[in-house]
């Protein structure tokens, strides 16, 4: 068992946000000391994190999200134990942290170094690399979630097309490669023309436009067009999936980009039995976690992972994160520490 040392402290360079006193936030690469981390068991050297939308709402000074400054976002990282108090987890082996808190109000992944629990840590998957862990991340273990719960429900890839809204975006996209690899038929919905020949190549049977699923008849009910749904835009959106979904169907929901709330009535799951389900991955417990990790290096690993992504610096996650806040950005962004 390897001990944390405070006197062994070290500098290490991490995007730090600041609040100035009028109330602007800016971010720049800083350089850090390990002994000014949080409290944990773990300390860690960082190679990569990935960049999610809760990063953008931190780094823009979202309070509901990161409530002090200064501060270093990225709930994502993976990397190498450096340090350890606990047992189960030795001086160089390679281990992942997505959600908790980490990178919300613990200073979290765009750095160089973190320290966590270690009960928040996971082993690195034997199937999966250290990259694939953050091209997957967050957004791709929300994705393997919501497609358990699919599992679960009994729709198999016999049972008819599955929806997976906001395709382009890195729950989406993520979401579209898994079903498509485990033989889903798979809609996609994406306000992006340009993803769609990507989305193809992943596996999507059919590209259809945002405006698809934006239904403003006001029906109750509309023709069931798929047996399940990844939904990950909320408002409208989910509503219009909602009353499209096929009898004893399954939608899922992860998302509010679109909007917070949600108009439908009781219809559709009083007289088709649908089924609707949040899906939150910050906290999962423990053995749901592994279990989601041995189907995402399993079942769910699909050909061509890293062609979701594409790699940036910590320098350039400024750019990338105000893109991401814009809708501008495709795809998984994955940062090299």
């Amino acid at each position: 068992m390897e001990t944390v040392s405070e006197s062994n402290s070290q500098s290490f360079r991490a995007l730090v946000v600041e609040e100035s006193a009028s109330g602007n936030f800016t971010a720049s690469v800083r350089k850090r000391k390990t002994n000014d981390l949080p409290a944990g068991g773990l300390l860690v050297k960082v190679c990569f994190s990935g960049l999610n939308y809760k990063d953008a709402l931190s780094f823009s000074g979202n309070k509901g999200i990161t409530r002090r400054y200064p501060h270093t976002p990225g709930i994502d990282a993976a990397g190498i134990v450096a340090e350890s108090t606990d047992p189960g987890f030795a001086q160089g082996d390679e281990i992942l942290v997505t959600g908790y808190d980490l990178g919300m109000n613990t200073s979290g992944g765009l750095a160089e170094y973190i320290r966590v629990p270690s009960r928040w840590a996971v082993h690195r998957p034997a199937n999966l690399s250290l990259k694939e862990c953050m091209i997957i991340g967050t957004s791709g273990f929300t994705a393997a979630s919501a497609i358990l719960e699919i599992m679960n429900h009994g729709i198999s890839p016999d049972s008819g097309k599955v929806l997976v809204t906001g395709a382009s975006g890195a729950v989406g996209i993520t979401a579209v490669a898994m079903l498509a690899h485990a033989g889903y038929r798979v809609v996609a919905s994406t306000g992006k023309s340009e993803a769609a020949p990507l989305l193809k190549t992943l596996g999507a049977e059919e590209i259809i436009s945002r405006e698809d699923v934006s239904d403003q008849s006001g029906r109750p009910l509309l023709p069931g067009r798929w047996v399940a749904a990844i939904e990950t835009v909320g408002g409208n959106t989910l509503s219009t999936v909602i009353r499209s979904t096929a009898e004893r169907g399954i939608v899922t929901n992860c998302g509010m980009i679109a909007s917070n709330n949600l108009d439908v009535s009781v219809f559709p799951f009083i007289l088709r039995a649908v089924r609707l389900v949040g899906i939150a991955s910050a906290e999962t417990p423990m053995n749901r976690r592994i279990e989601l990790w041995n189907l995402i290096a399993g079942k769910l690993k699909f050909p061509g992972l890293e062609s979701i992504s594409h790699m940036i610096t910590l320098e350039q996650v400024p750019d990338a994160l105000n893109a991401m806040l814009k809708s501008a950005s495709t795809g998984k962004i994955v940062v090299r520490i």
